[in-house]
C-alpha cells in the first residue's frame, strides 16, 4: 500500500536515483561500521546504506513507517521522536565509540535536531545531512556575511562544516517548495574548552538585534557580567570570528 506523505512529519521522500548514488558516495560507508539514520521514510537511501555497511540502525517517528521498515532483518529500528533518542546511549548498545550519522532531516524541525545532536558529538564520527539549502548556508556561512549568524557560531566551534551536493525539489516526492543540500559535518578532534552554555547565552545577547552595534546589545550584557577584558564592541555581530566569541566565552569564565 502506498504511504500517504504526512504533512505534521515535514514529509518529503527522496526519489531521484541519481541523487540518491551522489549522496551515497559522499557518505561513502564502510563495511561493519556503526551508522544511524534518521528519518529513514520509504528507505530510499536506507537500502544502499545497509548494503555497504551490513547493519543499519533506523530512528523513525511514523509508526506505520517504522513497522515496514521493522520487516528489513539488516535494520534495528528506534521507533522514536529523534530529539528523545540518546546517541550516547545507542552507541553504547552497539558497542562502538562513536556513531557516522545521516539523514534527510524534516526541515520543519532541523535546527532543534542539530541542537540534540551537539550534546552526543563525542559519540559522533561524522554527520550527513540532508537540509534546506537555506539552512546549511547558514551553518557555513563566513563572518561578515548576511547568512552568518547563531547557528554558524553554535556548530562552526564544534565541527569542520562542508556543503557538498546541491538536491532540487523534483529530486522529492512530493517536491518541498525550496533548494535542499547535503552537508558533511565533521567534529573536531581537539575542540576549545568552553562553557557551551555560556557561549551560546552570548551569541545569543550578540545576535539578537543583528543590525545594531554590539555596544547596544553584547556591550551591556558584558557590563552585567563586569567583564573588564578586552573586547571591541564597535563591530556587528556578523562581522565577529567564531574564535572570538569562543574566546569571549573562555574569558568570562
Amino acid at each position: 500500500m502506498k504511504h500517504i506523505p504526512r504533512k505534521r512529519f515535514g514529509q518529503h521522500f527522496l526519489a531521484d536515483v541519481g541523487v540518491i548514488d551522489a549522496i551515497v558516495r559522499e557518505i561513502d560507508p564502510r563495511a561493519g561500521q556503526a551508522m544511524v539514520e534518521i528519518g529513514p521514510g520509504l528507505a530510499a537511501l536506507t537500502q544502499p546504506l545497509v548494503e555497504r555497511v551490513g547493519q543499519l540502525t533506523v530512528v523513525e517517528l511514523d509508526r506505520d513507517l517504522a513497522a515496514r521498515l521493522r520487516q528489513h532483518p539488516q535494520l534495528k529500528v528506534v521507533e522514536s521522536d529523534v530529539l528523545k533518542v540518546d546517541f550516547g546511549a545507542l552507541a553504547g548498545e552497539l558497542q562502538v565509540p562513536r556513531l557516522r550519522v545521516v539523514g534527510n532531516l524534516p526541515y520543519n524541525i532541523s535546527s532543534p535536531i542539530l541542537f540534540h545532536l551537539l550534546q552526543y558529538v563525542a559519540h559522533v564520527q561524522d554527520q550527513h545531512f540532508m537540509l534546506q539549502k537555506e539552512v546549511i548556508d547558514r551553518m557555513v556561512a563566513r563572518p561578515a556575511t548576511s547568512d552568518y549568524g547563531r547557528l554558524s557560531v553554535m556548530l562552526q566551534w564544534r565541527y569542520a562544516m562542508e556543503n557538498v551536493l546541491f538536491v532540487p525539489p523534483e529530486a522529492f516526492d512530493p517536491p518541498p517548495r525550496v533548494d535542499s543540500a547535503v552537508v558533511r559535518m565533521v567534529p573536531y578532534a581537539e575542540p576549545p574548552e568552553v562553557d557551551e552554555a555560556l557561549l551560546s547565552e552570548l551569541v545569543q545577547v550578540a545576535f539578537s538585534q543583528r543590525r545594531k552595534i554590539l555596544r547596544n546589545t553584547l556591550g551591556r550584557w558584558l557590563e552585567g557580567k563586569a567583564f573588564a577584558g578586552d573586547f571591541d564592541v564597535q563591530r556587528r555581530a556578523e562581522e565577529v570570528p567564531v574564535a572570538e566569541y569562543v574566546a569571549l566565552a573562555q574569558a568570562l569564565r
